[in-house]
């Protein structure tokens, strides 16, 4: 099997991966661009203005990236798919800040260990949900 049928197969999961990639760098490079000129980290306020900075414009990238490369959507309904993007992202959120405090704070586990762990469960989800509710192909 050559390298270009093995990537065609598996274009998708890779497109995913590549570009979750780059959306991580995205929302590093927000959040530490913005603590390092005008938000505070050690203001608890600017600390979590810069998080939300950080979290809106990585999920909009990952928005447009995942609709035109990973999942090739031709949804004429825009706004209607981008907010279920943004509210599936709000959800796996919810269950990434669940799971942080019940590893973490209820049974103790290391934190860096524990995000690992989280990480691999938000983007198996977030990858489920965009392939077969947000991004689903019509019949």
């Amino acid at each position: 099997m050559s390298i270009k049928s093995l990537y065609n197969k598996h274009r998708e999961v890779l497109s995913y991966l590549i570009f979750g990639v780059l959306t991580t760098a995205v929302s590093l490079g927000v959040y530490y661009g913005c603590t390092h000129t005008f938000l505070d980290p050690e203001d608890p306020g600017q600390l979590q203005a810069a998080n939300v900075l950080s979290w809106i414009i990585s999920v909009t990238f990952a928005y447009i990236v995942n609709r035109k490369y990973v999942f090739k959507s031709k949804n004429k309904n825009i706004l209607v798919e981008a907010a279920g993007f943004f509210g599936a992202r709000l959800v796996t959120l919810g269950i990434d800040m669940g799971l942080m405090f019940l590893f973490v704070t209820t049974f103790h586990m290391n934190d860096k260990i524990a995000k690992i762990i989280v990480q691999l469960v938000i983007i198996a989800s977030n990858y489920l949900i965009s392939k077969f509710l947000i991004f689903r192909k019509k019949e």
